[in-house]
């Protein structure tokens, strides 16, 4: 964003729980046009204080790791409800021209045949995409009783440079370089669409310029594979065979295929622009070149 839009000023709030990392923003820590806030989305007073400097506000923040909300899903309801709300109650109090919830595909469920639209009913299955169905419809409430111009995205699985090693592809390619086995949930068939980080940050960039308000958009990557696939292009990426899985006990309420109807945002004039094996080589690659990123993670 800093590169493409030079004259925009751009205020990073972050509360820098376990998953953030101010290494991943060394890069431009010293352009004038950015500033980083250190601050929870859940506290009023620093929300108010960074949204009076605002006038359009794109909403990352949350708790998102499945597996974690399982153990507990008390931080989840706090982050990704609660801490949508107050900033919802915030942007509205200094008129924001534009507010971008960012989603995910997990808030419809499992879909076995064919793909969900917006206008889809919400049937989420964890406790982490119930947060996520619940911030979503206190955004459009916002929309519908305020007239906050309120825009929602809701996107398939991401991955690229810089994705915290919790998550299935910097999980897997750490542990095949450190020799160590990757854990295949069940038979590993369950299917996922999976996106390039750019392109989804290129479609944020898309709504946040041509959407409309009170508007729902799909972001899909176009690339759904089973869970053993993007295991075997890993394996071969990094040169190891099969003796490194290890199937393991399937994940409570698994949920066994998601997939989105992107249409609605191609025909707009948007669509990924990265190919999945080249941007998946370029991953691995830099996952390889920069150990010193995550390996005091995995510690």
């Amino acid at each position: 964003m800093l590169e493409k839009y030079p004259d925009y000023q751009i205020i990073n709030l972050d509360k820098l729980t376990y998953a953030g990392n101010p290494a991943n923003l060394k890069d431009v820590e010293n352009n004038p046009n950015y500033s980083f806030v250190k601050g929870d989305i859940c506290d009023p007073l620093i929300v108010n204080e960074v949204m009076k400097e605002a006038d359009q506000v794109v909403h990352f923040a949350a708790e998102s790791h499945v597996d974690r909300s399982i153990e507990d899903g008390s931080v989840f309801v706090r982050t990704n409800v609660l801490g949508t709300n107050t900033l919802l109650q915030s942007a509205l109090a200094n008129n924001i021209k534009k507010f971008i919830h960012i989603s995910t595909d997990e808030v419809y469920g499992s879909i076995a045949e064919g793909s969900y639209t917006e206008t889809d009913n919400l049937n989420p299955s964890s406790p982490y995409s119930s947060s996520k169905a619940g911030s979503d419809l206190l955004a459009m409430s916002y929309y519908t009783t305020y007239g906050l111009p309120v825009c929602i995205t809701r996107c398939t699985n991401n991955f690229g440079p810089y994705q915290y090693p919790e998550k299935l592809i910097p999980f897997f390619i750490s542990r095949l370089m450190d020799g160590k086995k990757v854990p295949v949930y069940g038979t590993g068939m369950n299917i996922r669409d999976w996106i390039y980080v750019e392109d989804h940050c290129s479609a944020v960039d898309f709504v946040l310029h041509n959407g409309s308000s009170g508007e729902i958009y799909n972001i899909r990557g176009g690339n759904e594979l089973t869970n053993l696939e993007i295991t075997y292009r890993l394996l071969k990426m990094l040169d190891k065979d099969e003796s490194s899985i290890e199937y393991v006990e399937d994940r409570k309420g698994h949920d066994f295929r998601y997939s989105l109807d992107g249409s609605k945002l191609e025909k707009m004039g948007w669509k990924p622009r990265y190919d999945f094996d080249a941007a998946l080589e370029q991953t691995v690659k830099w996952y390889v070149e920069n150990r010193w990123w995550w390996e005091p993670l995995k510690h």
